[in-house]
């Protein structure tokens, strides 16, 4: 069960499930809706994994309604991860749920061999490339012993930005005001978030200068590179932009799986959970930057993405090699994923964590106040942020704070403008009854998100 099914669709298989002629659903998120009745088990496979999380209206994290659902059923839950996220294995550290380690790949399998390359050091060596020496070199080796590769580079696009080289002036989005993407296929401009597309300018619209020029390396330009650099490879790539019609996705794995193709690339959806045999390399570009997002769980992010993505390569008999680039060596997210320590990383960061009292310590509610008008959003949630303070903070028992008003990082979505104030709680009940006192769970120029994955 998933979004794409069509009404039919759906209907035919909750016919089917009201006789009783199904026994097992698989889906993504929205399957935990399904009627079914008497259910004994619930499995998130990849509990880390962000796509759990509904981040639009209505907000909610599949996780939290399955364990209420498995309650309510009397049901076993199993959360599954080779990376798993720091609030559930913090749970299972101090044993609120039960932890079961598989230490090994099935049949024993080694882990794969993995390099860290320091990109730093590529550019005094002369090498302008997006790809390190290293790893072309393990390119061309895999395609010769007629093996298969994956690439990660978790941009999509074929630059990241577009400027002026004159006046430096960037071409934004009319809505957001955020950097526009070129994508060379249909030569268009896009925002990733607004969805808004317009034609690459040939002259800056600030100075009327004609040196416009594209910055950056997204998933359509190193398509084209790979093509130039390995002319005998077939490249296959899968993004969001190759995957928007039904079955892409699949029908994309399924080519490569059968050996289509010699390398698949893509964003970080190439990362998640592939079981290909014959895929004896991987290679991570840009490995660390994530660890350039306001977020703090952008070092757990960076860490889940390189070593999801190391982990497949080698699954089969033959073994694996990885390169991950990076121009911050020094990372403990990059250093415990490149030596595969997942112990280690959480030993270090849930310190901080702690420090800075951020989950698993504490509960995190995320409330974007919405208006066309500038001031009166900001207005708003000033005010509240004062009632916070004196209504609960001075009165409660428990550790509570609260930040903002601060512009969200998409400041003016689609013409309305949005800032955010973020809680952070030791008792959320406490913090449900301030919001239902005020109103706010019923104002439509408020949004509630507990348990945010992102914070601004």
């Amino acid at each position: 069960i998933h979004s794409k099914l069509s009404i039919a669709e759906r209907n035919d298989i909750f016919y089917k499930i009201r006789q009783g002629e199904v026994g097992i659903i698989i889906g993504a998120r929205s399957a935990l809706f399904t009627p079914l009745d008497n259910v004994g088990l619930f499995v998130l496979d990849e509990e880390q994994d962000s796509s759990y999380k509904q981040d639009t209206p209505p907000y909610y994290h599949a996780k939290i309604i399955a364990e209420e659902f498995a309650k309510i059923q009397n049901a076993a839950i199993i959360f599954g991860s080779a990376t798993p996220s720091f609030e559930t294995f913090y749970r299972a550290k101090n044993g609120e749920i039960i932890y079961l380690e598989l230490p090994n790949r099935i049949s024993n399998n080694p882990l794969p061999n993995v390099e860290c390359v320091d990109m730093r050091a590529e550019l005094k060596a002369g090498n302008k490339s997006v790809l390190s020496f290293a790893l072309k070199n393990l390119l061309e080796e895999t395609l010769e012993n007629h093996q298969q590769a994956i690439l990660l580079l978790n941009r999509r696009g074929y630059s990241t930005f577009v400027m002026c080289r004159d006046c430096g002036a960037v071409i934004t989005c009319p809505d957001c005001g955020l950097p526009m993407h070129y994508h060379i296929t249909d030569k268009t401009l896009k925002c990733h978030y607004c969805e808004v597309e317009s034609v690459p300018p040939e002259i800056c619209p600030k100075c009327k200068s004609k040196r416009i020029k594209y910055f950056g390396t997204g998933t359509q330009k190193l398509e084209e590179f790979l093509q130039a650099e390995l002319p005998t490879a077939k490249i296959l790539r899968m993004d969001r932009d190759t995957t928007t019609k039904k079955f892409a996705y699949d029908e994309i794995l399924d080519s490569f799986k059968r050996g289509d193709f010699d390398i698949l690339f893509g964003t970080k959806m190439v990362a998640k959970g592939h079981d290909v045999a014959n895929v004896t390399a991987v290679g991570i570009l840009s490995a660390d930057s994530v660890l350039n997002f306001p977020d703090f769980r952008a070092a757990e992010q960076c860490f889940e993405l390189i070593t999801q993505a190391a982990g497949r390569a080698g699954r089969g008999d033959l073994p694996g090699k990885v390169i991950v680039q990076t121009y911050n060596t020094d990372a403990d997210a990059v250093k415990f994923a490149c030596a595969q320590d997942f112990n280690s990383f959480y030993e270090i960061e849930i310190l901080k964590r702690q420090l800075l009292f951020f989950p698993p310590f504490c509960r995190l509610v995320k409330l974007i106040f919405i208006s066309k008008n500038k001031d009166k959003a900001k207005d708003s949630a000033e005010r509240i942020v004062n009632s916070f303070k004196i209504e609960v903070m001075q009165n409660s028992e428990v550790r509570q704070e609260i930040f903002g008003a601060i512009p969200a990082t998409i400041e003016n979505l689609r013409g309305e403008f949005r800032f955010v104030v973020l809680i952070k709680t030791s008792d959320l009940e406490i913090v449900r009854g301030f919001l239902r006192f005020h109103n706010l769970h019923i104002s439509p120029e408020v949004q509630i998100d507990i348990d945010p994955l992102k914070t601004t």
